[in-house]
């Protein structure tokens, strides 16, 4: 089960990304281009996610959006480096 959750979690922010990349222009809106979803595709897809809608809400990542964004960036990152921890 608790692979389950992981892949999960690995996965779905990536589906949403791209099936907003090929069905809206959500990303573009937000990114002006296509190098920073790939990346964030690759490394950081649930932050890439929340600056998206940040910026898609008409707001300013500042304050409680800031924070919502180290949040993601913060578990984003647990995700990526938790295989480690796990093998030792």
């Amino acid at each position: 089960m608790p692979c389950f959750l992981l892949l999960l979690g690995i996965a779905f922010p990536r589906f949403i990304l791209v099936m907003l990349f090929l069905f809206t222009n959500y990303l573009y809106r937000a990114y002006h281009g296509i190098l920073l979803p790939v990346l964030g595709f690759c490394f950081l897809p649930l932050t890439t996610l929340i600056y998206a809608l940040i910026v898609n809400s008409h707001h300013r990542p500042e304050g409680i959006y800031l924070i919502g964004l180290a949040v993601c960036a913060l578990a984003d990152l647990g995700f990526i480096g938790g295989g480690v921890n796990s093998r030792r």
